[in-house]
């Protein structure tokens, strides 16, 4: 009985040993003078330090990570102040090695992911490095040879966006992809443009669900393609007239749009109840609004709240006449977004013609204005 007990124990160890899912992560970086090796789990919001290893006398290193899930993680090797990435996969074994510097010269075996990554970096790093040494080069020439590197410039970077382009729809159902999603040149702040970009996010978020319906990175996605869409329809809302169009519910659940009000002077005014240092400005708001109301005055007002009960008691509370919308995505409204609100309160004032002629005015400044236009 004892030795069935032991021959037992001895099975479920080694089959445990047999199913171990830790990520091995090993190689040797050669050429250089430093000799410490780190590792960076990168998250959504942060990377964490977790782990450091020094290199021995033939440039070897390894590490041992536990964790790593079905879905790729992203983590990066540092060594010499550069940052590799690799996208792991749990039980992997990546061999990752490198003479001389790093990112242009470093090889990746034993991880699709990471063989993509470095396949992109390859292109975008030294892409970004040929670009850097044009605008040098352009900054200390002159006349037709200042014109001649501004069009190898360009040429170069519509060959660098074409390709990252390219690798992110050829790779759309990799994590790979997401990551080139999100790189930028400097001074960049689209991929391509504001209409277009979410077409490129929306393309992966959906390859993404299919191939990897739980990874975190897909949460992201959707949140940014829901933001870009919203932007591109406000955007596309403004037509003919000058302001940005707006479409919010009221406290009633009734989509009303600012474009209802044409005609009328109007005021688009940003506030919040749940900050609270908008009542006094409420108060002389409707002293305002009664009074010229019937000349042809409207007010739009925005609230940036995220609590809905909070924003209706204020409502109601302080029995506002005009017209009141809230889309409780706080300052992530893009509401706020495309009238640049920065601090509320803030507003908007719009002509009979759909042109806005000031900005934030209250008190007599609002009233001696409203004379003029009325």
């Amino acid at each position: 009985m004892k030795k069935f007990l032991i021959v037992s124990i001895l099975l479920v160890a080694t089959f445990a040993a047999c199913t171990k899912k830790e990520v091995v992560v090993s190689g040797k970086f050669v050429g250089l003078s430093a000799n410490m090796v780190y590792l960076e789990h990168v998250q959504l919001s942060n990377q964490i330090l977790v782990d450091s290893i020094k290199l021995d006398e033939s440039g070897a290193y390894r590490f041992e990570i536990q964790g790593v899930g079905k879905t790729p993680s992203l983590y990066n090797v540092v060594y010499n102040n550069e940052r590799i990435p690799l996208l792991l996969l749990e039980g992997e074994s990546v061999e990752l090695s490198a003479i001389g510097s790093v990112m242009a010269h470093y090889t990746v075996s034993g991880s699709h992911e990471s063989e993509l990554l470095r396949k992109f970096n390859l292109e975008y790093v030294l892409g970004a490095e040929r670009l850097n040494e044009k605008m040098a080069e352009y900054a200390i020439s002159e006349g037709d040879a200042r014109g001649n590197v501004a069009r190898e410039y360009n040429s170069l970077y519509r060959d660098l966006k074409r390709k990252q382009i390219s690798f992110i729809i050829e790779n759309k159902g990799c994590i790979a992809a997401v990551y080139a999603l999100y790189q930028r040149l400097p001074g960049e702040k689209f991929l391509s443009s504001a209409d277009s970009d979410v077409i490129y996010f929306r393309t992966v978020a959906d390859a993404i669900q299919e191939v990897y319906p739980t990874s975190p990175f897909l949460i992201t996605l959707r949140n940014d393609v829901a933001r870009m869409e919203a932007r591109v329809s406000l955007l596309h809302s403004i037509e003919e007239r000058s302001y940005p169009n707006l479409k919010a519910a009221d406290m009633y659940g009734n989509e009303i749009e600012l474009s209802s009000l044409d005609g009328d002077v109007i005021l688009v005014d940003f506030w919040s109840a749940e900050i609270g240092n908008s009542n006094a400005l409420n108060a002389d708001l409707k002293e305002i609004y009664n009074k010229y109301h019937s000349s042809g005055f409207s007010v739009y007002q925005v609230s940036v709240d995220t609590l809905k009960s909070v924003w209706i008691t204020a409502v109601q509370e302080q029995h506002l006449p005009w017209i009141s919308v809230c889309d409780f995505k706080g300052a992530r409204s893009p509401m706020v977004g495309v009238y640049n609100v920065k601090n509320v309160p803030a507003n908007y004032l719009i002509d009979r013609n759909g042109s806005i002629v000031a900005k934030n005015l209250y008190g007599a400044a609002l009233e001696k204005k409203l004379q003029q236009l009325l």
